[in-house]
């Protein structure tokens, strides 16, 4: 290994052309970290936001984007005991402080990580990591969704919701999703049993009687969505928004809401590894991109038009 490594860093927020690659130190594990060797880094929409809007979690450039990541162990801090250098590994940096995935070499807490399946490689391994996480964390940590409950997934197409999709039906569970009608196929393929195109119906006045709600869009879509619940069903949010506000509408109709931001945790990367590992979990892939072109996967991610995720690789 050299001392430096390829990056993808910006100096000011802006569009995708504030990308540029750089060299940077490599890093050295610290106690309980990892140092991995990164084969491949999802993207998902908080990297365009981060890149791009003030005031959000992380503070002023420059830094590395990236919490996807999939790799192989390169060598371990103090204490590590999990891993061992040469073991591949997929995992999500602590969101939202433990960015930096766009890069050759990554460091993060070694239980962020869990095992690659051997069935996928490091492209698919790559791709899952926060939106399932998000998902799982949602649907099977906060709503505890059980065989034959009927949930309802906005943005089924997208990168959280075709995963939760899968996650669901992984569970048994009645799904609805709401999507364009051009994506209803490729849904159906996922296991969804109810598909709407929210363009053309109401959802709240086609839907009736669900146990949970996940919703990834955003205040005013969760607001729409609370008649949907039977009472004491649970609307999820992972958008940030007036929440003090919604929790209280959704006391007045006797359902309950819950808002989640995604944490690293390495009990849910192993039950994400096993949903992989038994091919009832597959993210689909809508573009990869070597690391030069990160800019090029941004701008396409943004478009909000693509079906699934989108993966930096690292040669």
């Amino acid at each position: 290994m050299t001392d430096t490594m390829r990056a993808i860093s910006q100096d000011t927020l802006g569009g995708p052309e504030v990308l540029r690659e750089i060299e940077l130190p490599r890093p050295t594990p610290g106690p309980s970290q990892l140092l991995v060797r990164v084969h491949a880094a999802g993207l998902n929409p908080t990297d365009w936001k981060h890149r791009a809007i003030p005031g959000l979690f992380l503070p002023a450039p420059p830094f590395v984007l990236g919490w996807d990541v999939s790799g192989v162990v390169e060598a371990v801090g103090f204490g590590v005991t999990l891993f061992a250098p040469g073991d591949e590994v997929f995992g999500m940096l602590p969101y939202p402080h433990g960015h930096g995935s766009l890069a050759e070499y990554v460091t993060g807490p070694a239980r962020a990580f869990a095992r690659k399946p051997t069935n996928v490689d490091h492209i698919v391994a790559g791709a899952t990591p926060l939106a399932a996480l998000t998902a799982y964390q949602a649907l099977v940590d906060t709503a505890n969704i059980q065989a034959g409950q009927r949930v309802l997934i906005h943005a089924a197409a997208g990168g959280v919701g075709h995963l939760a999709v899968q996650i669901a039906k992984s569970r048994g569970a009645y799904v609805i999703g709401t999507a364009s009608t051009a994506k209803h196929e490729h849904l159906r393929a996922l296991g969804a049993d109810e598909l709407i195109d929210y363009r053309e119906v109401d959802v709240a006045a086609a839907v009736r009687e669900v146990d949970v709600v996940l919703d990834t869009l955003g205040e005013e879509n969760s607001r729409r969505s609370l008649p949907t619940l039977r009472p004491g069903g649970l609307l999820v949010t992972i958008r940030a928004g007036a929440q003090d506000d919604l929790r209280a509408a959704a006391a007045e109709r006797g359902v309950r809401f819950a808002a989640l931001l995604v944490e690293a945790d390495h009990a849910g990367m192993n039950a994400v590894a096993e949903l992989l590992a038994a091919g009832t979990l597959r993210p689909t892939i809508a573009g990869v991109f070597p690391l030069a072109e990160a800019a090029k996967a941004h701008a396409l991610g943004e478009t909000d038009r693509t079906l699934g995720k989108l993966v930096v690789t690292v040669p």
